[in-house]
């Protein structure tokens, strides 16, 4: 009787899930990297993680904090919506799409370090914890450098406090204007699918040893919106089309996408 139990225990979700989650940790595994990644539906809770240890570690939050930088900034008036413009000021970067004038839809599409460190000066170091603690987004070392709390290591995240965060960004729980979330949801988006829409925003933690790659967002299918946090140990630039990768092929197996 125990034995048919366990049997009717396996046919159900949490054992799909499992093998779900199998099938993740091979791509991974095939890949050759080190990471892990978070998968949940807004609508039902169901979830797959990838190496749960690893999802409640922290590392800094690099780009991926453009996405509540970005609600912050609109929310504090130093720019007014995704149209507007970022005047640059000549100085040249080693990413060339970097230099030239900038609008925050583009500043968020190129990961314009200059363009969201001119925004938080103007939001200013005193606005930030407030926020942060609102949101309840990672953990913040201070004292901290405005330009660089994002970079540097004194802003650090995990992945599962990435997942809590955006869903409380897709359920406009924060308060925050609805027009806000709305500039936001516009210049998230990153590739549009026969059966979804995606969301999302990379992050690269460079200064870290080993680097620390990030893919954080949600996608939208036609009965649900699955929420996601990824990073991985990276070796080099070269591991940076990983991030995205992953995720996809994840949705994939689990027949999300």
């Amino acid at each position: 009787m125990a034995k048919l139990f366990l049997l009717v225990l396996c046919l159900g979700v949490s054992c799909f899930a499992r093998a779900d989650e199998a099938a993740i940790g091979r791509l991974f595994n095939t890949a050759g990297i080190a990471g892990t990644l978070v998968v949940e539906s807004a609508r039902s809770g169901q979830r797959y993680v990838h190496d749960a240890v690893r999802a409640r570690q922290a590392f800094p939050a690099a780009s991926t904090f453009k996405v509540l930088n970005t609600l912050i900034a609109l929310d504090e008036d130093v720019i007014s919506g995704m149209d507007a413009v970022i005047p640059w000021d000549g100085t040249r970067h080693e990413m060339a799409d970097w230099n030239r004038d900038q609008t925050l839809a583009s500043a968020f599409r190129l990961s314009c370090v200059w363009c969201y460190q001119r925004l938080a000066q103007q939001v200013g170091a005193a606005k930030y914890p407030g926020h942060l603690r609102q949101a309840r987004y990672g953990q913040l070392r201070e004292p901290f450098d405005v330009t660089q709390f994002w970079l540097d290591g004194s802003l650090t995240i995990d992945a599962e406090q990435q997942v809590a965060f955006l869903r409380q960004v897709v359920e406009r729980r924060l308060p925050y204007r609805p027009a806000h979330y709305d500039t936001l949801k516009s210049i998230m988006l990153a590739e549009t699918g026969p059966t979804y829409r995606l969301y999302a925003k990379t992050g690269w933690a460079a200064r870290s040893k080993p680097g620390i790659g990030w893919y954080v967002g949600y996608v939208e299918t036609g009965d649900d919106t699955w929420l996601f946090a990824l990073n991985i140990d990276t070796r080099s630039a070269a591991d940076l089309p990983l991030r995205k990768q992953l995720v996809m092929d994840a949705l994939r197996v689990v027949g999300i996408l």
